[in-house]
């Protein structure tokens, strides 16, 4: 193929003869780093999904040719450009296939500052217009290749929380849009337009808006910083457990998604990641520092992204996490997905008898009604049962479900002693509060950012920036004291205890009994189903409904002036 390509060029060029030497070898050389590349870089979606190790030398490699590659057409651009006619265009491809590489690492890391590398080949598409000239040309699919670069750069900058510039790329892509389906009459008009409201649903999914003085939007960052756990006190004895992987599912009808993220699943991965780096380098090669040169801070927890999986996918990933577990680590295993219920009376209490929460189901749309008709004595397939991640808890595991069945999870059982914390959302949320569960739930933002959650609970929908940094500092001082009382508390269970060392798992555990306390305090928050659970429990006077918390929480409800949303005499209601 790139003799036949050489041959033509050349000929184009002029007579052959005339070339010189050194240019047809830069040609030559161009023509088979190219290759290698496409080569390299289709052979990436053969790689197994799963497992962390196979994967790394081959990556290594590619990103060895893509390095060559880019250096090689900056050096030699003028020959190039005389002898093999090269396009600004595929300057382009080049630049996006390398930011598609360093997102993928992203992806199979979880180390944040490849984002950062993924972004900055994204930009420089941008800046330098590189695909400018695509629309002169007659050639739909060349218009698809930028509008898919487009697609894939506003996942990057959602990533990054850079909404302004994915504010300007979406009526980018619009305006792109309109021009490609007005000039080819394609039949994938609908499917671009649906990627354009995805993302629009994305964007407006937080339900509280912070607002500097001139009332641009402020752009508020959920991942770990510095100083975002609270920091352990001398003497706190905690378990030295660190959180290594996670898996976050996302299989909830209906909810706001982009690409192959729902918004809860979204918010998770922020809590489970610490604020990006740059990295040193701009072609710094992933995979292949040496052990000598890593940075001393710790890293991300792995973790795997699934969106709708079936059950197979969902038990094939589960088994990989818990397979390449390190000693002393924990897996966290997320589920925000829809309850399946018991079809029928059980006579037993195990742990297939309470439903669970769903898995996709290839077969659905064939036979959508085969499920309602079998017999109500099995139990449903498409479901993941709190029996089915038994086998698991040989190892730590730390489980959040976030769905209107997570309750079927606290009749776990700890079979072999090993710590186990599962925390459970409300199974149904006050009909007083309006719908939200489409802009993602309100459980799982708590999770995420505490402070945005209780404001939507309090009625507030925007907020100035001081007063906003004023709450956050106020909230750390509350985090502070719940880790305290967790820690002080003499009948919790060891499990939550063996979990807090880990800085991830210690914040979701305070957020998680933040949200406890506000919504047992709150006036319209008044069915046991409205309240978060836990297995195993917390003792409630020593944690949820501890006096000293709730003072806290009235307290900051008087900060924002919305005090008579809650009770103030809680202990009396019980």
């Amino acid at each position: 193929r790139t003799e036949l390509a050489l041959k033509e060029i050349m000929s184009s060029g002029g007579a052959e003869d005339d070339i010189p030497q050194a240019e047809r070898k830069t040609v030559t050389d161009f023509c088979y780093l190219l290759d290698k590349s496409k080569q390299l870089f289709n052979g990436l979606r053969d790689l197994p999904q799963y497992g962390q190790k196979q994967w790394q030398s081959y990556f290594g490699r590619t990103f060895d040719v893509y390095t060559k590659l880019w250096k090689f057409q900056q050096q030699h651009r003028q020959v190039l450009d005389n002898r093999y006619g090269l396009k600004r265009w595929q300057i382009g491809e080049i630049a996006s296939k390398i930011g598609q590489l360093y997102y993928h690492y992203y992806l199979r890391t979880s180390e944040t500052s490849y984002l950062n590398e993924a972004f900055s080949f994204y930009s420089a598409i941008r800046q330098r217009s590189y695909y400018s000239q695509v629309n002169k040309e007659d050639r739909p699919e060349l218009v698809v290749k930028k509008l898919r670069y487009y697609a894939r750069f506003i996942v990057v900058c959602l990533l990054l929380n850079k909404m302004d510039v994915v504010k300007d790329l979406v009526k980018e892509l619009s305006d792109e849009i309109e021009d490609y389906t007005h000039r080819f009459n394609t039949e994938d008009q609908v499917e671009w337009n649906l990627v354009l409201q995805e993302v629009a649903a994305f964007i407006e999914a937080d339900p509280v808006m912070v607002l500097n003085d001139d009332n641009t939007i402020v752009i508020t960052s959920n991942r770990l910083s510095e100083t975002g756990a609270p920091l352990l006190e001398q003497g706190m004895i905690v378990g030295q457990l660190a959180l290594a992987d996670a898996l976050i599912i996302g299989n909830c009808n209906n909810q706001v998604k982009f690409s192959e993220l729902t918004i809860d699943m979204f918010r998770m991965l922020q809590a489970l990641e610490r604020e990006p780096m740059n990295l040193a380098s701009q072609m710094n090669k992933p995979g292949m520092q040496e052990s000598t040169e890593k940075p001393a801070r710790r890293e991300n927890p792995h973790k795997y992204l699934l969106y709708k999986p079936t059950f197979s996918q969902l038990y094939t990933f589960l088994a990989a996490s818990f397979k390449e577990l390190p000693a002393n680590s924990v897996l966290l295993i997320y589920l925000s997905a829809t309850g399946v219920f018991p079809s029928g009376r059980s006579d037993s209490e195990g742990p297939y008898d309470f439903g669970g929460v769903l898995t996709n189901s290839n077969r659905d749309i064939i036979n959508g009604d085969a499920i309602h008709k079998r017999n109500q004595a099995y139990k449903e397939m498409h479901c993941l049962h709190p029996g089915d991640l038994y086998p698991f808890t040989r190892k730590p595991l730390f489980i959040i479900v976030d769905s209107s069945n997570s309750v079927a999870y606290k009749n776990f059982t700890n079979l072999f002693g090993q710590p186990l914390v599962c925390l459970l959302s409300p199974t149904a949320y006050p009909k007083a509060l309006q719908d939200q569960s489409q802009r993602g739930s309100l459980f799982t933002l708590f999770l995420n950012n505490p402070l945005m959650a209780f404001l939507f609970v309090s009625g507030l929908s925007s907020m100035r920036r001081g007063l906003w940094e004023k709450c956050q500092d106020y909230l750390r001082k509350i985090n502070r004291d719940i880790a305290q009382l967790l820690t002080h508390s003499r009948s919790i269970d060891q499990s939550f205890l063996q979990f807090f060392g880990d800085e991830f798992l210690r914040l979701l555990l305070t957020r998680f009994i933040f949200c406890s306390a506000t919504m047992r305090m709150h006036k319209i928050f008044r069915e046991t189903r409205n309240y978060p659970e836990s297995y195993p429990q917390l003792p409630r006077d020593e944690t949820v409904e501890n006096p000293h918390l709730q003072k806290h929480i009235l307290e900051l409800a008087s900060i924002l002036d919305v005090r008579n949303v809650f009770l103030e005499n809680t202990l009396d209601d019980y």
